[in-house]
């Protein structure tokens, strides 16, 4: 009896997936709740187990586009795993013992998998990633890791294949007399048509469901909304020298360090309270005038830039502030967000700074309309009480959309951010 495997449930405003990776063989047997495929949408990365005991069929490919209810495997409950053919070994009364005749192109691919490192070495990659560098005999030591958590896709082989062409002869896996000939493995290993196309200087990457999502959304916006950037700069003393004093005890008490952003979080959310209209959105010719204060916080992934949403942020302590920071870039570092984590935002804040952007014009998440753009913070000279003095500045940038917003409003809620952070005790006692 064959179980048919779709693809899994997408959110709602999700219309399509890529079958990211494959994490068992076709033909292979796999278990009740074994993990057997990774789906990416264009905010998640969604797992795939078996649903039962049995053989897995698969019916597409990594990479392959899918939409709501394809099928992209079957499972035979009653069928047994095909075991790979063992090739006889050579004896003393055979020939191949004592000579070898030239190689044609099947005896080629088998030779080829022979010289290929121990299945050991490869356990763990993709079925199409394991036969490409078998193929190719490529160690995995050998290619730099992409994915999710330094896993090696078969992008990252096919870049060292283009940008390594005598690879096979400075692995040092077997002796000279005992390597293919290239052209035998470059016709062995398989390529894409467009690839062939290409000059040898181009390298032809498909783009993920994330970033090609992430890149139409920015182009809607730019079409759509009238964007506008306001600057401000902010003394960092005074909350640097708060951090300096109460961290140690900040991470005794909560086990949580004390960071900057938890100090933007609450001066955001103080200012989006003064100028309402900064956390509204545009719908057609209604204004949504939100209530709540979710703030979206963009963080960095193996699968590029993502924004967690900390919802209700209205209601957070410094320290529920960190830790549910802490605990979204944990769980995009490890592909883990759901899709309820990504979603219901009113207002961001990006830090470019980490990256030591000095100053940028962030784009808005839509459908919000504003973004706040923090940045590196640099000594500066700073007039202070009719003195010059070498104070910690940032430059904040404010992204918004002045079909909602008027630059009298976008000012004002800048400059009630920087008040906020240069006396932190207004934003304690929540003035």
């Amino acid at each position: 009896m064959s179980i048919s495997i779709k693809t899994p449930e997408l959110p709602e405003s999700v219309d399509e997936a890529t079958l990211l990776t494959w994490h068992a063989d076709p033909g292979s047997a796999v278990k009740r709740d074994d993990k057997i495929a990774d789906v990416e949408t264009d905010k998640i990365v969604l797992e795939v187990f078996a649903p039962a005991n049995g053989i897995l069929n698969t019916k597409v490919a990594e990479g392959d586009i899918l939409k709501r209810g394809d099928l992209i495997a079957e499972l035979d409950e009653s069928g047994t795993a095909s075991a790979p053919a063992q090739a006889a070994s050579p004896t003393a009364d055979t020939p191949a013992a004592t000579e070898k005749s030239p190689a044609k192109p099947a005896e080629a691919r088998e030779e080829i998998e022979e010289l290929s490192v121990s299945g050991d070495e490869l356990k763990g990659l993709s079925p199409s990633v394991r036969k490409l560098m078998q193929e190719n005999n490529i160690h995995p030591r050998s290619v730099q890791g992409s994915g999710k958590g330094g896993r090696l896709t078969r992008q990252d082989v096919q870049r060292y294949l283009d940008e390594t062409p005598e690879a096979k002869k400075n692995l040092g896996l077997g002796s000279p007399e005992r390597v293919l000939d290239m052209s035998v493995a470059k016709q062995a290993a398989s390529s894409s048509s467009s690839q062939k196309e290409d000059p040898s200087y181009v390298r032809r990457v498909q783009m993920t469901q994330l970033r090609s999502r992430v890149a139409t959304r920015l182009k809607e916006v730019q079409n759509t909304a009238a964007l506008l950037t306001t600057f401000n700069e902010v003394n960092m003393k005074p909350v640097m020298d708060i951090r300096a004093k109460y961290k140690d005890r900040f991470l005794a008490d909560y086990g949580v360090k004390l960071g900057f952003m938890s100090f933007f979080v609450k001066a955001s959310v103080e200012a989006l309270k003064k100028f309402p209209i900064v956390n509204a959105q545009l719908d057609g010719r209604d204004i949504l005038y939100q209530e709540e204060y979710h703030i979206g916080v963009a963080v960095d992934s193996p699968r590029g830039l993502v924004v967690p949403v900390l919802r209700n942020a209205e209601n957070m302590s410094f320290a529920d502030v960190e830790s549910e920071i802490r605990g979204l870039a944990g769980k995009a570092k490890d592909a883990k967000l759901a899709y309820e984590d990504l979603i219901g935002g009113t207002f961001t804040i990006t830090n470019g700074g980490v990256f030591g952007s000095m100053l940028s014009t962030p784009i808005l998440n839509a459908p919000q309309s504003a973004i706040l753009g923090m940045h590196t913070i640099q000594e500066r000279a700073w007039v202070e009480n009719g003195e010059l003095v070498v104070r910690p500045v940032m430059y904040l940038a404010l992204t918004y959309d002045h079909r909602l917003i008027d630059g009298r409003d976008a000012v004002q809620f800048l400059v009630s951010i920087k008040e906020s952070l240069e006396d932190p005790a207004q934003l304690m006692l929540q003035l």
